[in-house]
């Protein structure tokens, strides 16, 4: 069940549920995300009828999503159908320069939602959690690596040391020292990534705290962390996700957090932010 904000786009919902929905849920909710339009012209029965199930899981899928049922979930389609800024293939656009722009446009109307499942009381405890960690170790692989290997510096760079080891195998060895009173942070797009769970289970067995950053709520990276901060997808499928992927969402999260700790920490944060800068105003040549 939808658990986030009440305001977060349908299609970003079911992006971030589908993956852990039953088969015959997971069926509409995609039917649903690829003709949109339909959809909002389709009743509950039809639906069913044009996916093969019954109209009670339509129903299902309705409120899983958050609705009450399925009129509330057309009503929701219809309003954010008319504010959707139209892709290249509906504009007739054929320059790259028009792709670009479009896809630059799309992607800032769903940073509204990229927040939405998140709460109040996860974002405080989060910041919490890498406040008070006597040792901090930031984890991530494949497409997120780059993701984990930024916040780690950013984190260092504001007083908040943080280990980044690239190798996985060094991944876990590292998470399985670190100890009560220790922090792992896990970063994983897809939220399945095996390497990146194998560190939240040593992490875990060493008593450490294990916090992650993640696109799905159900996936077991979510469910393993004692805190998650879910971050809404850019695309509007787990097929999207995979095919064309984008960790920038991720990223300005992230860089937000940082954010956030460093005005939880005050003069220390900023003291260190200054030493940082000292650094690299000495590393720069005329």
């Amino acid at each position: 069940m939808w658990q986030g904000s009440a305001d977060a786009q349908p299609t970003t919902r079911i992006a971030m549920l589908a993956p852990s929905m039953q088969p015959s849920e997971r069926r509409v909710a995609i039917a649903i995300a690829e003709d949109v339009d339909a959809a909002i012209e389709r009743t509950a029965q039809e639906i069913a009828d044009a996916v093969g199930v019954g109209r009670a899981t339509v129903i299902r899928t309705a409120q899983t999503l958050g609705y009450d049922g399925y009129p509330q979930l057309r009503v929701a389609l219809a309003r954010d159908r008319a504010s959707a800024v139209p892709s290249p293939e509906e504009t007739g656009e054929t320059t790259m320069l028009g792709a670009l722009r479009g896809a630059v446009d799309r992607f800032a109307a769903r940073l509204a939602n990229t927040v939405s499942a998140i709460t109040e009381n996860e974002l405080s405890e989060f910041v919490g959690a890498l406040d008070r960690a006597d040792r901090l170790l930031v984890a991530a692989n494949g497409l997120s690596a780059p993701v984990g290997a930024d916040l780690a510096m950013r984190l260092t760079s504001a007083g908040r040391p943080a280990e980044y080891v690239a190798d996985t195998l060094g991944q876990q060895i590292t998470a399985s020292q670190l100890g009560a009173g220790s922090a792992c942070l896990v970063v994983s797009g897809s939220g399945v990534n095996r390497a990146s769970i194998d560190v939240m289970t040593a992490a875990r067995a060493s008593g450490a705290r294990v916090l992650a950053i993640t696109s799905f709520p159900r996936s077991p990276v979510a469910e393993s962390a004692d805190t998650a901060l879910v971050v809404a997808p850019i695309n509007d499928s787990f097929r999207d996700e995979l095919l064309h992927t984008s960790r920038a969402a991720l990223m300005l999260v992230t860089e937000s957090v940082v954010g956030l700790l460093v005005r939880r920490r005050g003069a220390s944060a900023t003291a260190a932010q200054m030493t940082t800068l000292s650094v690299l105003g000495h590393s720069l040549s005329e």
